[in-house]
C-alpha cells in the first residue's frame, strides 16, 4: 500500500523537532560552557564528548526494546511520545545554570541535564529512524520521505542555529529564554508527526529474538556496517564544522558595515544569518538531490555532493577570514545544498540495506538497524568537540564569561584551519570508502 502525501510529509515533520536538539548539542553547548560559564576549552570539550558518548552506549538499547515493544499504538509511537517531552524539558535545564557556581558546580550542571537530554532525543531518534524501513518498503517511497524529512530538519536547524542564537542574545540568560521559547515546537512536531502517521502500515508483531541474536543479524549485513562507519566519518567532518561556528562567527567573520546583507548581519548575529543562508541552500537542494539519486544512482549522488562540499570548503578556506558577510553568506547557502546531500541520500540508503537481511531471514528488526545506524553519527558527533578543543587549546586558545576575548594569531589560524581544510580531507577519505569499500559489497543491485 502506498503511503499518502500526508503519511510521507508527517513522517518528515517530527525531524523539525529532533534537529532542532541535535543543533543546540553541537553547536551551542560546547560554546556556552566556553564562553559565558568560563569552562576551559578543553574541559568544555570533554565534557561534551563524555555526555555524547554516554548518548551512543543508549542507542542500541532503546532500538532492541523498540523493537520489542507491544502497545496499541505501534512499537515505535510511545517511545517518541514521552521521550519528546523529556528531551525538551532537560534540553531548558542544559543553560538554567544558577548564578554563582564554580567552574566544577558548572560542569556538573550542565552535564547532568546534557545527559537526560540526550536519553531523550534517543528514546525519539531511534524509533524514529526505524519507522522508515517500517512503514514502506518502496525505495522511491523511501527517497521522497526523507526530502521532506531533511526539509524539516532544515527548518528545526534554522530554528536551532539562527533562532536560538537570535532569541538568546549575547547573555546566557538569554540561552534559558531561547530553550524555553522552542521547547514546545520540539514537542508539537514530534507528536504531529505521530498522528499523521497513526494509521500507516505497521509490523504489528513485536521481535522475540534476544539482543545479542538481533544485533548479530545486523553486523551480518556488510553493507550495512560499512555504510554506518562511512556516514559518521562524513559526520565528523561536518561536526567540527558546527562545533567551530560560534567561534567563526566571532573571529573570522567580521562585518565591516559596508556590503549588502550588513544590516541582516547586524539585526540578526553573524551567526544567525550564516545558518539562515544554509538552511535555504539545504532546503533549495531537497528535490535536487532526490532528482540527481533517481538518474545516478544515490551512490554516485552522494559522491558527487560530497566532492562538492570539498570543492566549496577550499574555497572557503582562501576567503576567511573576511569582512564581507554578504560574499560569505552566499557561500554558506552553497554549502547547505552541498551539505543536502550528505543529510537526505544516506538516510535513504540504509532502508533498502535492511530490506536484505528482512528478506533472507524473516526478522524485522528496524529498532536494531537504526540503534547501530545513529553508532558512527553520534560517535562522529561526540568527538567533533573534543577535537576541536585540543586543537583550540594546543594554540592557546583563551575562555571567557564575556563572550569574546582577544586571541594570537596562532589560535584563529587552527581554528580558521579546522573549519575549511580539515573537514575537506575527511570527506575525502569518506569519498574513497564509499568507492573502495561500500561499493563492493553492495548487493541485489542497491545503488
Amino acid at each position: 500500500m502506498s503511503l499518502s502525501l500526508g503519511q510521507k510529509a508527517g513522517w518528515g515533520l517530527a525531524d523539525m523537532g529532533i534537529a532542532v536538539f541535535v543543533v543546540v548539542k553541537q553547536l551551542l553547548v560546547l560554546a556556552f560552557l566556553n564562553t559565558y560559564l568560563g569552562v576551559p576549552i578543553a574541559l568544555a570539550g570533554s565534557l561534551t564528548t563524555a555526555v555524547l558518548i554516554f548518548d551512543i552506549i543508549s542507542d542500541p538499547l532503546i532500538g532492541y526494546l523498540s523493537d520489542r515493544t507491544s502497545s496499541r499504538w505501534g512499537r515505535r509511537a510511545p517511545w517518541m511520545f514521552v521521550g519528546a517531552v523529556v528531551l525538551a524539558l532537560c534540553m531548558i535545564g542544559i543553560f538554567a545554570v544558577p548564578q554563582g557556581f564554580s567552574t566544577l558546580g558548572n560542569m556538573l550542571w550542565v552535564g547532568a541535564f546534557f545527559v537526560l537530554a540526550t536519553i531523550g532525543f534517543t528514546m525519539v531518534a531511534i524509533p524514529y529512524g526505524a519507522m522508515v524501513g517500517e512503514i514502506t518498503t518502496n525505495p522511491q517511497e523511501r527517497s521522497q520521505m526523507t526530502a521532506w524529512r531533511m526539509g524539516f530538519a532544515s527548518v528545526g536547524i534554522l530554528i536551532g542555529g539562527a533562532v536560538i542564537p537570535l532569541i538568546a542574545g549575547d547573555s546566557r540568560q538569554g540561552h534559558v529564554t531561547a530553550a524555553m521559547a522552542v521547547a514546545p515546537l520540539i514537542i508539537a512536531a514530534i507528536w504531529l508527526s505521530l498522528w499523521a502517521t497513526r494509521r500507516a502500515p505497521r509490523h504489528a508483531s513485536p521481535s522475540i529474538g534476544s539482543i545479542g541474536a538481533n544485533f548479530k543479524l545486523v553486523f551480518a549485513n556488510g553493507a550495512f556496517v560499512r555504510l554506518t562507519l562511512l556516514y559518521g566519518v562524513m559526520t565528523l567532518a561536518i561536526a567540527i564544522i558546527t562545533a567551530g561556528l560560534p567561534f567563526a562567527a566571532l573571529y573570522l567573520i567580521l562585518d565591516n558595515g559596508q556590503t549588502l546583507l550588513s544590516g541582516a548581519a547586524s539585526a540578526l548575529s553573524v551567526l544567525s544569518l550564516m545558518f539562515a543562508a544554509f538552511v535555504v541552500g539545504s532546503i533549495l537542494s531537497q528535490a535536487v538531490w532526490v532528482w540527481v539519486s533517481a538518474r545516478l544512482g544515490k551512490l554516485n549522488a552522494l559522491v558527487l555532493g560530497l566532492a562538492l562540499y570539498i570543492i566549496l570548503l577550499i574555497a572557503l578556506f582562501t576567503q576567511l577570514p573576511s569582512v564581507n558577510v554578504t560574499a560569505i553568506a552566499g557561500m554558506f547557502v552553497l554549502a547547505g545544498m552541498t551539505n543536502g546531500a550528505y543529510q537526505q541520500i544516506p538516510w535513504a540508503m540504509y532502508p533498502d540495506l535492511m530490506d536484505i537481511t528482512a528478506a533472507e531471514t524473516g526478522e524485522t528488526i528496524e529498532g536494531a538497524f537504526s540503534g547501530l545506524w545513529l553508532f558512527g553519527q553520534k560517535l562522529a558527533n561526540a568527538l567533533a568537540p573534543q577535537v576541536l578543543g585540543l586543537i583550540l587549546a594546543a594554540y592557546g586558545w583563551q575562555e571567557t564569561t564575556q563572550g569574546r576575548v582577544d586571541q594570537t594569531d596562532a589560535a584563529v589560524t587552527a581554528l580558521h584551519v579546522s573549519m575549511t581544510l580539515a573537514p575537506a580531507a575527511i570527506l575525502a577519505v569518506a569519498i574513497a570508502g564509499l568507492v573502495l569499500i561500500y561499493r563492493p559489497a553492495v548487493r541485489h543491485g542497491i545503488s
